[in-house]
């Protein structure tokens, strides 16, 4: 992946949103991502996000970042999520620990 990002951010509370979400994106944890255009997808957080600095379409330098997800059931099977793309994050694991 380059240095490209559709939308970048700069202000304080988007960073922040961000950074929020990479908490909730733990290494080897099967989570499900809800998509702020209503779809979803789910699968299993290869490494932890981290923010980084990107450039948009006009230049302009700010962060984002993307999670990688894979199905062990699916080995050919991977997706890339930028984090500004997601409304919320379930966590799968908890889900099933729970009903035990």
């Amino acid at each position: 992946m380059g240095r490209a990002a559709e939308r970048v951010y700069t202000d304080p509370a988007s960073i922040r949103r961000l950074e929020s979400l990479i908490g909730e994106l733990p290494a080897n944890g099967h989570v499900v991502l809800l998509l702020k255009d209503g779809s979803s997808c789910d699968g299993v957080v290869v490494t932890r996000p981290n923010v980084q600095l990107f450039r948009d379409a006009d230049e302009r330098e700010g962060i984002n970042a993307t999670v990688k997800l894979e199905r062990p059931d699916v080995p050919a099977w991977s997706r890339q999520v930028w984090l500004d793309q997601i409304a919320r994050v379930e966590h799968v694991d908890s889900i099933m620990a729970s009903e035990n």
